[in-house]
């Protein structure tokens, strides 16, 4: 599948904003389908498995950030996430990200600026990383060529963020990485330090044994992560 053949699911209780994003997308090569609250997009995902939705979070009802952690929770951990909101300081981004997004993008925004964002997120889910041959995280496996992270309990389900942090620290074992380059490597903003936290913070849960004392993904004070295979 191309980028440009990806179907966006696009929820937004705007009217005036659907309708213009709907055709800028489709202008630009993608298959857009509208949702116009929570309840709609939770009634269309039962038929459709989109690629990647975008997601308005000041929506009535319910949040956008509530309708994000109920899918992480349940029908879809892995659907790549962009939340919309006129919300943009630094606390409401943090938030959005600890409910599970993958990306967050203040409006008003050029439409460009959400198409580039959008093309990276894909990128992030169909793109093979560089690392060669899996990695062994104590009774975990990391396969940097099929993407997959595997535990006792069987496959773990990582959203597209998580999976880009992971692969990135994967590719460089044992050597510090800074925030400022794991950002670039999620396609994020230099400036997202805090939001690499909050991605780190999601894959220790996933990772560890005990997120809270981590064994294979280690903060570096001052410096950034680092990832320790051993078992």
């Amino acid at each position: 599948m191309s980028q440009d053949q990806a179907h966006i699911l696009l929820v937004d209780d705007d009217e005036r904003i659907r309708t213009l994003l709907h055709r800028y997308l489709s202008e630009n090569g993608f298959r857009v389908t509208i949702a116009a609250d929570a309840a709609d997009a939770r009634d269309k995902l039962r038929f459709m498995e989109p690629d990647l939705m975008v997601l308005d979070v000041m929506m009535p009802d319910e949040s956008g950030l509530a309708f994000t952690e109920s899918l992480r929770a349940d029908r879809a951990p892995t659907l790549p996430i962009l939340l919309l909101t006129a919300r943009g300081a630094p606390e409401d981004q943090i938030a959005g990200f600890e409910a599970g997004a993958d990306d967050y993008l203040g409006k008003p925004f050029d439409p460009r600026v959400l198409l580039l964002r959008i093309r990276a997120m894909l990128r992030r889910t169909t793109q093979p990383t560089q690392a060669s041959g899996p990695i062994q995280l104590g009774s975990a496996s990391f396969d940097p060529e099929r993407n997959e992270l595997t535990t006792p309990r069987g496959l773990v389900r990582l959203t597209g963020a998580e999976l880009a942090l992971l692969a990135a620290l994967a590719a460089k074992p044992n050597e510090i990485l800074s925030r400022e380059s794991l950002a670039l490597a999620l396609d994020m903003d230099e400036s997202s330090e805090r939001a690499i936290d909050v991605q780190v913070t999601r894959l220790r849960r996933k990772l560890e044994p005990d997120p809270r004392e981590p064994r294979y993904l280690h903060t570096v004070r001052g410096r950034g992560y680092v990832l320790k295979p051993g078992t």
